[in-house]
C-alpha cells in the first residue's frame, strides 16, 4: 500500500533536559529573538507575513519551557515527521465524467497545480510537457535526478498524473490535461519529512500564486506550523484540496490537514461508488472521488496502480485546476465543487457532499459561469423571530418573540406554537397573543406544561393572507439548572450575536454561562467555547463574534455550568449562515478595537501600585495569569484586584474575573480563565482599586493559547 500520511506524533516532554527539533511559532522580532536565543541550533526560518514567523531548530525542555511563557511565543511544538506509506493499487477519469470536458475543450490551460507529495518525475512522458518549476524541501536522492525536485518514491508523481497527465493518446490522462504542474517535494524517497517542511512547501507554492495545492498526506493530530502556512494560503487564493486519511474503517477520524477548515477533505469511493473500506470518516469530509484501484504514472515513466484517499484527492485538484483556469476564485471553486458533487446516498460523514462531478462543475465555463450570483430575492412580506423563554418554572412558562417586519401589511396577529419535543404532532399547542401593527417584542406566558420535560416553540406572524415563523427554540421545565438557545442576531459577513437564556437556576446560586460554536460539518476542527462570565440571576446572556468566516453555516449551543465539572446544562443546537461580506463597499474597515473608553493612565499617585507578571501555564482554552501588588503605602487598608482579558485585536469585548482578590499587604496573585479562543493571542491585564476611590491598571502583556 502506498499513502502519504503524517503518521508522526509529539512525544511527551520528560523533566530532564532533552533536545529535540522543534518549531516555535513567533511574532514579531522579539519573538523571533528569543526563540534563536533560546536555540542550541536553527535549522530554519519560514516567514508567514502577518502571522509571524516559525523558528526550526534544536530546543531543551528547559528552553521551551521558558518560550511558552513569552509573550512574543504563539506556541512551541516537535517538529513531527512525514511518511509516504505504500497503498495497493488507481481508475476514476471516466467515473466522475472529465473525458466529457475535455471534450468540451476545457484542458485546465493557464491554471497552476502545486503537488505537495515526494516530488514528480520530471522525464514521465505523460507528465513532461505538464511539468513547470518546482521547489525541494527533501532533495533528490540517487542517480535518476534532474531536479532536486524530482520524484525518488513514486508517490507524488501517481498523484501527479491523476491530477493533470497530458491526454497525448499514451499511458494516462489526468482529470486537467494541460495546466501546469509543480512539485513541492517535502517527502524525502524514504516516504519522510516534517511539519515544518510541508508548512515551508505550502508557503512557497501561495507565494508564487499556484491557485491550486495538492497534498496527498496527513495526521492524526494536528500541527500549528502547518494550520499557520494553510492559513497563509487561504489569505492569497489558494484552493486547498487534502486527503481524508487511510484509517478506516472508523469513526470521527478524518486526519490533519484535511480537518482543518482551511482544507477540502476528500474521502475516497470504489468502482461501483462503494465508499472504499479504508476511507477515514467524519464530519470534516466535503467531497468523495474515486481512490481505488487507479492507474496513474510511477517513477521511471511506468505506470502501476495504487488506492488510498491519496489518490481521490487529486482527482479534486485537476478538477479545481480546471475551475481555477474558468478564473474563479478559491472560495468559488471551492463552493462550486461541493454544490455539483453527486449525492451516492452515503452518509455525508462518509461522502461529504457527494462524489466529484467535474462535468456539472466546470459548466460551459467562461467565467466560471457566474455560478453563485442569483436574482435578489423577493422581501418577505412578513418577518418574525422566536426569542427566550424567561420564568420558567417547573409548569410554566414566559415565551418571547419579536415581530421584525410587517411587509404590505398595517397589522399582523402573532403568537406561539409549543410541543414536547419529539412528539409535535400529538402535543402541540397554539396560543394567540394579538394583533401588532408595529414591529417588536411580544411575550406569552402559558401554563400546565408537565414538570422536566423537554419543549420546543416557535413565534409565528400571520397578515391572513400568508404566514411566517421563526426557528424553534427548546427548553425544560424543572427546577434544576436550565439553559436554552435562542436564534442568533447581527449575522453579518464575519459577525454574529450568539443569544442564549438560563432559564433557572436550580439549587445553585450561580453558573458560568457561555456558548460552544463551530463550522457545521467540521465541529472536531472547528470547535470554539466561549465564557460570557458568571450568572446569579436566570435572563438572557449574548457574546458577539468577529472573526467567522464568510458563506459559512455554523451550529452554536449555549451552556451553563456551575463547577465547570457537574450538573453542566446545554440548550438545542441551532444554526446560521455568515454572508458574502459585512459591507461589501467598505469591506475590512473595523473601527479601531483596541482603543475602549478608559484613561491611559488612571491615577498614576495612586498609594499602590501592582504588576503582571505572564502566565504560570496555558491550554487550549484556558491559562492561569499571574501577577503581584508589589506596592502598598501606608493608610491604605486593602486593595481589591482582579485581571481583565480580551482577545487581541478586540479590547472592546473585555472579560474581568469577578471573584477578586483581595490583599491586605503586598504580595502575589493569580486567577484561572477559561472559554479562551484556541491558537489565538490574547491580552491580560490587572486592575486594582481601593476603598477610597483609587485606580490603577498593570502594563498589558500578551499570551498565546495552544492549538
Amino acid at each position: 500500500m502506498v499513502a502519504a500520511e503524517i503518521i508522526g506524533t509529539a512525544a511527551a516532554r520528560g523533566s530532564g533536559t532533552t533536545r529535540k527539533r522543534r518549531v516555535v511559532g513567533t511574532k514579531g522580532l522579539f519573538g523571533i529573538e528569543a526563540a534563536k536565543n533560546e536555540a542550541d541550533s536553527v535549522d530554519n526560518e519560514i516567514d508567514f507575513g502577518d502571522r509571524g514567523d516559525v523558528i526550526v531548530g534544536s530546543f531543551s525542555d528547559e528552553a521551551v519551557a521558558r518560550l511558552e511563557k513569552k509573550s512574543d511565543v504563539r506556541y512551541v511544538e516537535d517538529d513531527i515527521e512525514v511518511y509516504a506509506l505504500e497503498q495497493t493499487k488507481p481508475w476514476g477519469i471516466d467515473r466522475v465524467d472529465a473525458d466529457v470536458v475535455h471534450g468540451n475543450g476545457k484542458t485546465g490551460e493557464g491554471a497552476h497545480i502545486a503537488i505537495l507529495d515526494t516530488g514528480i518525475d520530471s522525464d514521465h512522458p505523460d507528465l513532461q510537457a505538464n511539468v513547470g518549476e518546482g521547489y525541494a524541501v527533501e532533495e533528490c536522492s540517487g542517480g535518476d535526478c534532474n531536479e532536486d525536485w524530482d520524484d525518488d518514491h513514486s508517490h507524488g508523481t501517481h498523484c501527479a498524473g491523476i491530477a493533470n497527465a497530458v491526454d497525448n493518446g499514451k499511458g494516462v490522462v489526468g482529470v486537467s490535461t494541460e495546466a501546469t504542474l509543480h512539485a513541492v517535494k517535502v517527502l524525502s524517497g524514504e516516504g519522510s519529512g516534517s511539519a515544518s517542511g510541508v508548512a515551508e512547501g505550502i508557503k512557497w507554492a501561495a507565494d508564487q500564486g499556484y491557485g491550486v495545492l495538492s497534498m496527498s498526506l496527513g495526521a492524526s493530530s494536528g500541527s500549528s506550523t502547518i494550520q499557520d502556512a494553510l492559513q497563509y494560503a487561504q489569505e492569497r487564493d489558494c484552493v486547498i484540496i487534502a486527503a481524508a486519511g487511510n484509517a478506516g474503517p472508523c469513526t470521527d477520524c478524518v486526519h490533519y490537514p484535511g480537518a482543518y477548515p482551511e482544507a477540502m477533505a476528500v474521502g475516497s469511493t470504489a468502482e461501483g461508488d462503494a465508499m472504499s473500506e479504508f476511507s477515514s470518516t467524519g464530519e470534516e469530509v466535503e467531497i468523495c472521488a474515486p481512490g481505488s484501484d487507479v492507474l496513474s504514472c510511477v517513477k521511471d515513466g511506468d505506470y502501476k496502480k495504487y488506492s488510498g484517499t491519496s489518490m481521490a484527492t487529486p482527482h479534486v485538484a485537476g478538477a479545481a485546476g480546471l475551475l481555477r483556469a474558468q478564473g474563479l476564485s478559491a472560495e468559488e471553486t471551492r463552493k462550486r465543487l461541493t454544490e455539483t458533487a453527486e449525492d451516492l446516498g452515503h452518509d455525508s460523514n462518509e461522502q461529504g457532499a457527494g462524489l466529484l462531478n467535474v462535468e456539472k462543475a466546470v459548466g460551459d465555463g467562461g467565467g466560471g459561469d457566474e455560478p453563485d450570483e442569483p436574482d435578489e430575492p423577493e422581501p418577505t412580506p412578513l418577518g418574525v423571530e422566536t426569542g427566550s423563554v424567561t420564568e420558567l418554572g417547573e409548569t410554566e412558562a414566559t415565551l418571547g418573540g419579536n415581530l421584525t417586519g410587517l411587509g404590505d401589511s398595517s397589522s399582523a396577529t402573532v403568537g406561539f406554537r409549543y410541543w414536547e419535543s419529539g412528539d409535535r404532532e400529538g402535543t402541540e399547542q397554539t396560543v394567540e397573543v394579538g394583533s401588532r401593527d408595529a414591529t417588536g417584542e411580544f411575550s406569552q406566558a402559558v401554563t400546565g406544561l408537565t414538570a422536566e420535560v423537554s419543549y420546543q416553540f416557535l413565534a409565528y406572524a400571520t397578515d391572513g393572507d400568508s404566514e411566517v415563523t421563526g426557528a424553534a427554540v427548546e427548553f425544560t421545565t424543572g427546577s434544576g439548572l436550565n439553559v436554552s438557545t435562542a436564534p442568533a442576531t447581527n449575522v453579518g459577513g464575519n459577525t454574529a450575536t450568539l443569544v442564549g437564556n438560563l432559564q433557572g437556576l436550580g439549587d445553585f446560586d450561580e453558573a458560568d454561562v457561555g456558548f460552544h460554536y463551530w463550522a457545521e460539518g467540521k465541529k472536531k476542527a472547528t470547535l470554539e467555547i466561549r465564557e460570557v462570565g458568571e450568572r446569579t440571576s436566570p435572563g438572557e446572556f449574548t457574546f458577539d463574534i468577529s472573526d467567522l468566516r464568510t458563506d459559512t453555516t455554523y451550529v452554536f449551543v449555549a451552556y451553563g455550568d456551575p463547577d465547570w465539572s457537574e450538573a453542566e446544562d446545554f440548550g438545542s443546537e441551532l444554526t446560521f449562515t455568515t454572508g458574502s461580506t459585512d459591507d461589501p463597499d467598505e469591506p475590512d474597515e473595523p473601527d479601531e478595537p483596541d482603543e475602549p473608553d478608559e484613561p491611559d493612565e488612571p491615577n498614576p499617585d495612586a498609594p499602590f501600585a501592582v504588576e503582571a507578571t505572564g502566565t504560570d501555564w496555558v491550554t487550549r482554552g484556558a491559562a492561569k495569569l499571574v501577577g503581584e501588588l508589589t506596592r502598598m503605602d501606608d493608610g491604605v487598608g486593602r486593595v481589591q484586584t482582579e485581571f481583565q482579558y480580551w482577545m487581541k485585536g478586540n479590547k472592546s469585548s473585555t472579560f474581568a474575573v469577578d471573584d477578586a482578590d483581595t490583599l491586605y499587604r503586598p504580595g502575589e496573585i493569580d486567577e484561572m480563565v477559561w472559554g479562551l479562543r484556541r491558537g489565538e493571542t490574547h491580552v491580560s491585564r490587572i486592575r486594582a482599586w481601593d476603598d477610597n476611590g483609587n485606580e490603577v491598571f498593570s502594563d498589558e502583556f500578551e499570551f498565546v493559547t495552544q492549538s
